[in-house]
């Protein structure tokens, strides 16, 4: 008699320059974020906006464990990065159409990437910025 498999699924999620990639599955509500539980987090701004998701959702969080690995960017873009991916991986296990409204109606970042990145800077003003200009005297 085989045993039956639990279904896991991996989900990206990004903002500016960092990337989170986590792999979800049917647990029982553990997060981990590159090794580490979600509850280690120092910054308590930045713990509640990654917790986010997990309270709009209530008891479906609780049905699932994701395993994230963030890399690259700042502390906010990774935190919602983060934020992201434990939205988009509790909707993919619970399949819910109602939590996916929530999570819309509260902030579409939270299933959608933002397309925006920083223009790059242009040759001979490296350090002035992209668009700035040489100043003009008029005397």
């Amino acid at each position: 008699m085989a045993a039956k498999q639990k279904k896991s699924s991996v989900i990206v999620g990004e903002r500016k320059m960092s990337k989170a990639i986590a792999t979800v599955k049917p647990g029982k509500g553990i997060i981990r974020i590159n090794g580490s539980p979600i509850d280690t987090v120092d910054d308590e701004m930045l713990r509640l906006m990654m917790e986010e998701p997990l309270t709009i959702a209530g008891d479906a969080a609780k049905q699932v464990d994701i395993d994230i690995t963030v890399k690259g960017g700042g502390p906010v873009g990774r935190t919602e990065a983060i934020r992201q991916v434990i939205a988009l991986g509790i909707l993919k296990i619970t399949k819910n159409k109602e939590l996916h409204r929530m999570f819309e109606m509260h902030d579409r970042n939270m299933l959608v990437s933002d397309p925006r990145r920083t223009e790059p800077h242009k040759p001979s003003r490296s350090s002035a910025g992209p668009r700035r200009h040489k100043q003009r005297s008029k005397r």
